[in-house]
């Protein structure tokens, strides 16, 4: 059996600014020990037995894509990346990961998985999804209900319904049930009542299924974005490891979850044995109980991160005097909390948080606040990753800026110019290649050039290390979009 990885990395993880901004999401982000959460979903699926592993396929958006193809590359797992013009939520997601999983003639069954959540006990992930995978083969629409263990309002339920099995499949697994019905986020009365009444589970957002029967389910449900996805397909490219997609096509695409477009659908119809093309899928639930979380909020990584006996987690340059229930991480400066309780304290380049663990959940305002504001802090942190590398914006002040530029072994920018500012470079590392006019030079550590206001520059690494920089930007405006691009190797 091939089992298809699909990763969908389309959030944008607000709740828990300022660690994830709009530009760099939370999926991107190590929280939960060295590998981003994005890589931890790619891993995670290696060693399930019985079956034949697809190299993972990413569905993103396009502004995390050689950010993504990089997290990929370095865990050796190179894949396939599909890239989404615009968001349109997970149905169209999950139906642009179908019509490339079967291009070659091949019909996978999808493990479908957001690239944020987090699970604990591998073994029984592993378990569960080769359980689920044989119903899928079948024909089954599979997607796994978490065991709850509390009255929970920031998830949404599904209620499991009858056993599912019938005479030509008796390998169901015990577990498998039909699915009664979808539940949005309940309040705190109604929670309590899922969690004594036994057969409400906390929907994940896993699923697994064959290509052709999430394809044959979307023809019956939502034939309007399956049409869509089908022209934007037809119309696309392949670019390397990135598939594009017809930007025109995809934008009439409309907007729908999984569960709305189809999951609601197949629960009211009640399920069948089989698919045909006027009738749907059986929806089965498995339960899974492997220390799974969504971390939606601050408050919900505390829950899964390693604490000291009194319940603190620090990461980081943290000191914490007669704390309790503490969050503290810090990417740079010393954090000291003292006799404080149930706080979350997070320290970036660029802002400081500090929220009670009972309010998370706001933080999101603070994102809308500072969007409102204009404030880039709301979507992009001080240092900006790049196809070539990054850059740190160091300081800046009226008329000037301060970079601190890092080049990748072989990275190169475009060939450009800028309209309002002249910038001198300072080599502190490695070997810099320059373009400026008509003149091509190297420069080696501690030289430095000077590039006038609309002359036309590059800058290369042609070394094997990498290339430290610093940069002095002046001018009367400094903003990146004064950039004019002649030719760029990475397409953009």
């Amino acid at each position: 059996m091939l089992i298809q990885p699909v990763v969908l990395s389309g959030g944008s993880g607000t709740r828990l600014w300022p660690l994830s901004r709009e530009k760099y999401p939370k999926q991107l982000l190590p929280l939960i020990g060295a590998d981003s959460l994005l890589q931890a979903t790619v891993r995670r699926v290696e060693g399930i037995t019985g079956a034949e592993l697809a190299p993972p396929m990413v569905v993103c958006n396009e502004e995390y894509r050689f950010v993504i193809a990089e997290q990929l590359r370095l865990l050796g797992k190179p894949g396939t990346i599909v890239l989404e013009p615009t968001g349109r939520n997970t149905a169209p997601a999950l139906t642009l990961a179908a019509l490339a999983a079967i291009k070659t003639g091949a019909n996978p069954v999808l493990l479908v998985m957001p690239s944020d959540h987090v699970i604990l006990d591998v073994a029984t992930f592993q378990s569960v999804v080769g359980q689920g995978a044989a119903l899928a083969a079948q024909g089954a629409v599979v997607t796994f209900g978490i065991t709850p263990n509390a009255p929970e309002t920031g998830y949404g339920y599904i209620q499991s319904g009858a056993v599912y099995g019938t005479a030509s499949n008796q390998a169901a697994p015990s577990g498998a049930r039909l699915i009664a019905r979808f539940v949005e986020k309940p309040d705190l009365k109604t929670a309590q009542s899922y969690l004594q009444e036994g057969s409400y589970l906390w929907n994940s957002g896993l699923f697994m299924l064959r290509a052709s029967v999430w394809l044959a389910a979307m023809r019956v449900c939502r034939p309007d974005i399956l049409l869509a996805c089908q022209s934007a397909w037809d119309q696309g490219s392949t670019d390397g490891e990135f598939v594009r997609v017809d930007k025109e096509k995809f934008a009439n695409c409309p907007s729908d979850s999984i569960d709305y477009a189809v999951m609601e659908r197949i629960a009211a119809y009640g399920g069948s044995a089989h698919t045909t093309s006027d009738s749907l899928p059986p929806g089965v639930v498995l339960p899974l109980t492997a220390g799974w979380s969504d971390v939606g909020a601050w408050d919900a990584l505390w829950q899964v991160l390693p604490k000291d006996t009194a319940g603190n987690v620090a990461q980081g340059d943290v000191l914490l005097q007669d704390c309790h229930n503490t969050l503290a991480l810090s990417e740079g400066r010393l954090i000291a909390c003292v006799g404080v309780n149930d706080l979350v304290v997070v320290e970036t380049a660029d802002a400081i948080l500090v929220a009670h663990k009972d309010k998370t959940q706001d933080v999101k305002k603070i994102v809308d606040s500072l969007k409102k504001q204009g404030r880039s802090e709301s979507s992009i942190h001080r240092k900006v990753f790049r196809p070539w590398g990054s850059y740190d914006g160091v300081d800046a002040g009226e008329r000037f800026q301060v970079k601190r530029i890092m080049v990748k072994p072989g990275g190169i920018l475009s060939l450009q110019m800028h309209h309002h500012r002249a910038e001198h470079w300072i080599v502190v590392s490695g070997t810099a290649k320059i373009t400026r006019g008509d003149e091509t030079f190297l420069l080696s550590e501690n030289e430095s050039t000077f590039i006038p206001l609309g002359t036309t520059h590059r800058l290369e690494n042609p070394g094997r290390v990498a290339l430290e920089m610093i940069e002095v930007q002046s001018g009367s405006y400094l903003g990146e979009d004064d950039i004019v691009r002649f030719e760029d190797v990475y397409g953009r």
